[in-house]
C-alpha cells in the first residue's frame, strides 16, 4: 500500500514537473515582406547618401533664349551729284565742291532769234544766248549746251565754247538749228552740262513759230 501510494505521488510529482516548465523558446519566422521593405528602404537611403555627396563638375546653363544678333547696316550708296554741281577730283566718289552755275539778265539774255521769231520749213539758223558764270569753276573743254526737251530738239548742235570762261564772266553761247518741217510753235530747252555729265539747274529756251 505505502509502496503504490510512492509511485503515485512520483508520478504527480514528475507531471507537475513537466506542465510546470516553460517551453523552450522558438524563432519567429520572419515575415518576407517586412525583410524586403527593409531591404528597399537601406538601399533607397544609400543611394539617396551618395547623391547628397556628389558635386557636379560643371552646372547647366539656365538660359535657353537665342542669343543676340548685332544689327548691321547696309553701307549707304555714294550720293549721286546734283544738277548744277561740278565734281572737283579727290576721294572717288566723293562730292568735293558744288561749283558750277549760270545766270542771265532776261532782257539781253537773247542775243539773235527773240520768242516767237517766224521761220520757213526746215530753214537753219543759228540760236546765241547771253549767260554768266556765277559759280567758282571755270568753263572750259567739256562744257556744252545739252538737249534737256521740252517739245522739240528741232536738230540742234551746240557751238563748243572757243574760250575758257572765268568765274564771273559773260559768254555767248550758242546752238544750230533747223526748223522742223511742219507749221507751228516750237520751244526747245538747252542746259549747261559739265565735262562730268552734270547738268545746270538754269533753263534756257529758243521759241519759234514755223509757218
Amino acid at each position: 500500500m505505502n509502496l503504490k501510494l510512492s509511485f503515485t505521488l512520483l508520478l504527480c510529482a514528475l507531471l507537475i514537473a513537466a506542465c510546470g516548465s516553460p517551453p523552450a523558446s522558438v524563432e519567429p519566422t520572419p515575415d518576407v515582406a517586412v525583410v524586403r521593405t527593409s531591404a528597399a528602404s537601406t538601399v533607397v537611403s544609400q543611394f539617396t547618401l551618395t547623391a547628397a555627396a556628389f558635386t557636379p563638375t560643371s552646372a547647366v546653363p539656365t538660359n535657353t533664349s537665342a542669343p543676340e544678333i548685332a544689327n548691321t547696316v547696309a553701307p549707304a550708296s555714294p550720293t549721286p551729284p546734283l544738277e548744277g554741281t561740278a565734281l572737283i577730283t579727290g576721294t572717288p566718289g566723293t562730292v568735293v565742291a558744288l561749283c558750277d552755275s549760270l545766270t542771265f539778265d532776261p532782257a539781253t539774255v537773247d542775243v539773235n532769234v527773240p520768242d516767237n521769231t517766224v521761220m520757213a520749213p526746215g530753214q537753219d539758223f543759228i540760236k546765241t544766248w547771253r549767260v554768266k558764270n556765277n559759280g567758282s569753276c571755270e568753263w572750259g573743254a567739256g562744257y556744252v549746251l545739252a538737249y534737256a526737251g521740252y517739245e522739240d530738239q528741232m536738230s540742234g548742235q551746240f557751238v563748243a565754247l572757243t574760250d575758257v570762261v572765268l568765274s564771273g564772266e559773260e559768254v555767248e553761247v550758242s546752238v544750230q538749228f533747223k526748223a522742223p518741217s511742219t507749221s507751228g510753235t516750237y520751244v526747245s530747252a538747252w542746259q549747261m552740262r559739265n565735262p562730268a555729265g552734270v547738268t545746270f539747274e538754269e533753263i534756257i529756251f529758243a521759241k519759234i513759230i514755223v509757218q
